[in-house]
């Protein structure tokens, strides 16, 4: 495989922002976390096809916010043919973590994972799949 070199400008604050980006992921230098970006971007993009997958979703929240309880239960209750199962867990404080094992096509549990990531009061979530045909 060949290397291709070639520079970029950035402003100053994406540029503090990248700096960041490699310090808290632990990379050797830029190149390497644009490559990580650049990987992971790609890897995203071929989850849109229609391969039928399994996976979960992550969610984590504050528990004491009521109305995000709920939005996360119709959410999952409309895509109910999408859920395998789900499980929620207190942690310290008020923060709550849900886990949403899910089954499906690999396009429509993503558009299914960011409703869910979207709901105002989500702190962090995340779609972890895999092939399964």
């Amino acid at each position: 495989m060949s290397v291709i070199r070639f520079s970029i400008s950035l402003d100053e604050e994406l540029a503090k922002e990248l700096d960041e980006f490699v310090k808290d992921n632990q990379f050797s230098n830029r190149s390497q976390a644009i490559r990580h970006l650049i990987e992971k971007n790609l890897v995203e993009k071929k989850w849109m096809c229609g391969n039928i997958v399994a996976g979960a979703i992550i969610l984590l929240y504050n528990y004491e916010k009521k109305d995000v309880i709920s939005s996360i239960n119709d959410i999952c209750y409309e895509n109910r043919e999408k859920v395998l199962s789900a499980q929620q867990f207190y942690l310290a404080d008020e923060s709550m973590i849900s886990i949403i094992a899910v089954k499906g096509c690999s396009k429509d549990l993503t558009l299914f994972s960011e409703q869910l990531i979207g709901i105002k009061g989500v702190k962090h979530g995340k779609l972890l799949m895999s092939r399964i045909d």
